[in-house]
C-alpha cells in the first residue's frame, strides 16, 4: 500500500523543513530494510520514508489508472525530499527497488513538457524488468498538461533556481541520490547505470552527457527537444502565421496538405507504404492543390493561395522578417494538429490554439504574463522574444553543446537517440543537426559512431505512434553496446496500434532503407 507514505510523508515534511537531517521513516513489510539517509553536497534531506510493496501493486498508481500499475513485483519504494539552500525548494525523488528480482543495474527516467519525471508511468515498467529505477519532479511538481506555475516569483520575476532544476540539476541529483541508495539497500552499488527518457526526457539526457557525463554508463535520449529555448518559439511559429495572414484553416484542411505531400513523395524510397521516409528531400509544393476542393464536416471549401502559403511557411519553419532561418518548420507529413489547431467558437471567427508548452513558455518565461493570448502575436514581436529566448536562455536549457568529450572519456559511455521523423512537436531536424555538430566537434563521424548512434524511424511521431514501425526495445539494444561491446547498426521496430503490423528494422544515421536495399 502507498497511503502510508502519503499520509505519514505529508503529516513529516512540515517538522522536517526545521530539522538540520532527517529521520528514515519505516512502513510497511518488515523486508524494507532500515536504510542510511544519502547525502549530496549543496543540498539537505529534508524527509527520507521507505515503503514495502510485498504485492508490488502501487495502490495510487492502479487507482488513477496508470499505466505501470500492474505486473510490478515486490518492491521497496524509497522517497527523498531535499532541497537547496538557500533556495528553500522541496524536490521529490522516488526510487523503486525489486526485492528480488533485481538485475544489477539503475534505470533513472526522464519527463515530458514541464514535468521533470513521470514516476508510476515510468518506474514500474523499469522494475517489471529488474531494474532499480528512480524519477524526480525536480521540485516542480506538475503533469505534462500543467503550466509551469512555479517559473514567476511573487514579483513576477523568474525563479532561476527552480529552472535550474528543471534544465540541468534534478537528473544529476536524482542519478547521485539513486545509485546511494540502491547501495543501501543491495549492499552493493549498481554495475551498470542508465538513463532513459523521451522529449523532456530525451533533452535531459543529452544534459546528462554534456553536464554530468560520469553519472551513467549509458544513455538513450530519445526525441529529445534540443535547443528548448528556440524550439518552443519555432512550435509557436504556425500561430504567428495564421494570425499575420488572417486564415486559420481547419483541421482538415491542414490534413488534406498532408495527404497530397504523401502521395508526391511516398515513393521516394521505392515503397508505397503511405509513409515519407526522407522528409527533407520531399519537394512537394503547397500551391499544386490551390482551386481544388475537399469535403470537411459536410461542406465543401476550395483550397485559396492564403491557405498554401501558410502551409509552405509552416514547413519552412520560422524566420526573421529578413529572411534568415531561426529554427526548423514542421516536417511534411507530420500532423499539423498539435501547432497549428484552431477553433471555431460559437459566436465570432474562428482563432488559433496554440501548443501549451509553447505558449506557456512564453507566457512564463517571456512575457511574464501567465494570461497573454499568445495566438495574437505577429512577426515583430515574434522575433523580438525569439531573440530574447535565445540570449537569454541558451546556456541554461539550450542542452545543445556538441562538445561530449567528456562523456566518451567517463567510462567509455554509450549514447543512442531515436526520432520519429513524423515528430508533429519536436521537429527531427534539430536532432540532426546536433549530430552533425557533434560530428563536427568530436572527429567526423566514424568517431562519434563509437559512442553516439542516431536512428530515425520514417512516419513515427511523437515518442511513439504513427504510421510507421517504431523501436520495439532501444533500451536492450543500449545495454548490450554498454556491457557487450557490440554497437547497433539497426534497431529492431514494428508498427503499433491501428495501423497493419509491420517489422522493420530503424537504419543508423546516415543510411535508410530503400525498396531493395535494407540500410545503406
Amino acid at each position: 500500500m502507498r497511503t502510508p507514505l502519503t499520509v505519514i510523508g505529508a503529516l513529516l515534511l512540515p517538522v522536517a523543513l526545521t530539522l538540520s537531517a532527517a529521520a528514515v521513516l519505516l512502513t510497511g513489510h518488515s523486508n524494507c530494510p532500515h536504510l542510511s539517509q544519502p547525502s549530496l553536497p549543496g543540498t539537505r534531506i529534508l524527509a527520507m520514508s521507505a515503503v514495502a510493496r510485498p504485492d508490488g501493486i502501487s495502490a495510487r498508481a492502479s487507482r488513477l489508472g496508470r499505466p505501470g500499475a500492474s505486473g510490478v513485483p515486490a518492491s521497496c519504494d524509497v522517497t527523498i525530499i531535499l532541497t537547496h539552500p538557500p533556495l528553500r525548494d522541496q524536490v521529490r525523488i522516488e526510487v523503486w527497488l525489486p526485492q528480488s528480482t533485481w538485475n544489477g543495474r539503475f534505470q533513472a527516467t526522464g519527463g515530458g513538457a514541464f514535468a521533470a519525471g513521470e514516476f508510476e508511468r515510468a518506474l514500474g515498467p523499469a522494475v517489471r524488468r529488474g531494474y532499480a529505477a528512480a524519477s524526480t519532479d525536480a521540485g516542480v511538481p506538475s503533469t505534462a498538461k500543467s503550466p509551469p506555475v512555479w517559473a514567476l516569483r511573487r514579483d513576477r520575476t523568474i525563479n532561476e533556481g527552480l529552472l535550474a532544476n528543471f534544465a540541468y540539476r534534478s537528473v544529476h541529483d536524482m542519478s547521485q541520490i539513486g545509485k546511494q541508495v540502491i547501495t543501501g539497500f543491495y549492499g552493493r552499488p549498481p554495475a551498470y547505470s542508465y538513463f532513459t527518457g523521451c522529449s523532456t526526457g530525451g533533452r535531459q539526457g543529452l544534459t546528462e552527457a554534456q553536464r554530468y557525463p560520469g553519472d551513467f554508463d549509458g544513455i538513450l535520449a530519445d526525441a529529445p527537444a534540443i535547443a528548448w529555448n528556440r524550439l518552443t518559439l519555432a512550435q509557436l511559429w504556425p500561430q504567428v502565421v495564421m494570425n499575420e495572414a488572417g486564415v486559420h484553416p481547419t483541421a482538415c484542411e491542414f490534413a488534406a496538405f498532408n495527404r497530397a505531400a504523401i502521395a508526391a513523395c511516398d515513393s521516394d524510397d521505392g515503397r508505397l507504404d503511405g509513409i515519407i521516409s526522407r522528409p527533407d528531400t520531399c519537394r512537394f509544393d503547397p500551391g499544386r492543390l490551390v482551386g481544388t476542393s475537399v469535403r470537411c464536416h459536410g461542406r465543401t471549401i476550395r483550397i485559396s493561395p492564403a491557405d498554401a502559403d501558410i502551409v509552405r511557411r509552416i514547413w519552412d519553419g520560422p524566420t526573421t522578417r529578413a529572411g534568415e532561418r531561426q529554427w526548423y518548420g514542421l516536417p511534411r507529413g507530420a500532423s499539423f494538429s498539435w501547432l497549428a489547431g484552431t477553433t471555431k467558437p460559437l459566436l465570432g471567427p474562428r482563432h488559433g490554439v496554440p501548443f501549451p508548452v509553447a505558449a506557456d513558455w512564453i507566457r512564463y518565461f517571456l512575457l511574464r504574463q501567465p494570461h497573454r493570448d499568445v495566438s495574437t502575436i505577429g512577426d515583430a514581436e515574434y522575433e523580438r522574444l525569439f531573440n530574447e529566448s535565445q540570449a537569454r536562455y541558451s546556456a541554461v536549457i539550450g542542452s545543445d553543446d556538441p562538445d561530449l568529450s567528456a562523456f566518451r572519456t567517463a567510462g567509455g559511455g554509450k549514447m543512442i537517440t531515436w526520432h520519429g521523423l513524423a515528430d508533429p512537436a519536436v521537429f527531427s531536424q534539430g536532432t540532426v543537426d546536433y549530430r552533425r555538430r557533434v560530428e563536427s566537434a568530436m572527429g567526423g563521424a566514424k568517431a562519434t559512431d563509437r559512442f553516439y548512434r542516431v536512428f530515425l524511424a520514417p512516419g513515427v511521431g511523437r515518442c511513439s505512434g504513427g504510421a510507421g514501425p517504431v523501436p520495439t526495445d532501444p533500451l536492450a539494444a543500449l545495454v548490450d553496446w554498454v556491457e557487450h561491446d557490440r554497437a547497433p547498426d539497426t534497431l529492431p521496430a514494428a508498427t503499433t496500434g491501428a495501423h497493419p503490423h509491420l517489422s522493420s528494422v530503424l537504419c543508423r544515421y546516415p543510411q535508410q532503407a530503400t525498396a531493395d536495399r535494407p540500410c545503406h
